[in-house]
């Protein structure tokens, strides 16, 4: 439903509980915030009764207290995976060779390159995605602090970093085929689709990861993926079968479940 040019806040409010909006108080604040006339704020509120992630209206996500950009079509990053985030920052050494794969916005990479900078000497950050789109997007967060790569997985990655990652972010997609068309319109239409499915029972492209995995992670190296708490106990299969060594992290507040896979150290 249009908004009028001058409408008030209370109206915006009362224009998103009607289109769904739990939190819709928070959401016109923010709409409000970043509209700079009233046609453009009715543009915006239009836009997100029409049902686009509130990200994608905004064209930012809050991700680690940052805000960092989203495009149109990029997958949005999740509070919940904020906690990978915190436990890659736990097992970084002081001078940190950092991949983000499956990157999306970078969001993942951004925030660990960043939080981690008080307590690191330097992060040596590379990310890369098989969209396009995404890629763009990361080239915008990364900026300076890393480079960015369009491909599949390892492919376009420099040659020169086998053997040498400390910190493997791998927030690859976990969700089964079956289970695509369950997810909320918001991520179902409006995000890419290869963000989203892992295959038959989700772990398609966990399993790609972890077998390239031991090959680039450098000796006592750390691959961290997320997985739904059901797929918990296959997703450690997953990575043991890779030859890493594997444990489990749970947040029950974020409802985050991250596995974590450590490469051996050289005697």
């Amino acid at each position: 439903m249009p908004v009028h040019p001058v409408s008030s806040f209370s109206a915006t409010v009362a224009t998103l509980r009607r289109a769904g909006c739990v939190f819709a108080e928070d959401e016109a604040s923010l709409l409000h915030e970043a509209a700079a006339s009233p046609d453009q704020l009715a543009s915006l509120v239009e836009h997100r009764v029409a049902g686009l992630p509130l990200e994608h209206v905004l064209g930012w996500a809050e991700f680690c207290g940052r805000r960092l950009a989203v495009d149109a079509g990029v997958f949005v990053p999740r509070r919940r995976t904020e906690f990978l985030v915190a436990q890659a920052a736990a097992l970084a050494p002081r001078r940190a060779v950092v991949v983000d794969l499956c990157c999306g916005s970078g969001a993942l990479g951004v925030a660990l390159a960043t939080e981690a900078a008080a307590s690191l000497d330097r992060v040596d950050l590379h990310a890369c995605d098989v969209e396009p789109a995404a890629v763009r997007c990361a080239r915008r967060n990364v900026g300076g602090l890393g480079q960015v790569y369009e491909g599949d997985l390892f492919e376009p990655l420099p040659a020169g970093l086998r053997g040498r990652v400390d910190v493997l972010l791998a927030n690859v997609p976990y969700v089964p085929t079956a289970d695509v068309e369950l997810l909320p319109a918001e991520a179902r239409v409006h995000e890419p689709r290869v963000a989203l499915d892992g295959g038959g029972d989700g772990l398609d492209v966990m399993r790609r990861v972890a077998a390239e995995a031991p090959e680039w992670l450098a000796p006592g190296g750390s691959l961290l993926v997320e997985a739904s708490e059901r797929q918990r106990d296959a997703a450690v299969e997953v990575l043991r079968g890779a030859g890493l060594v594997p444990r489990v992290v749970v947040s029950e507040e974020l409802y985050a479940t991250v596995v974590i896979g450590t490469a051996g150290r050289v005697a």
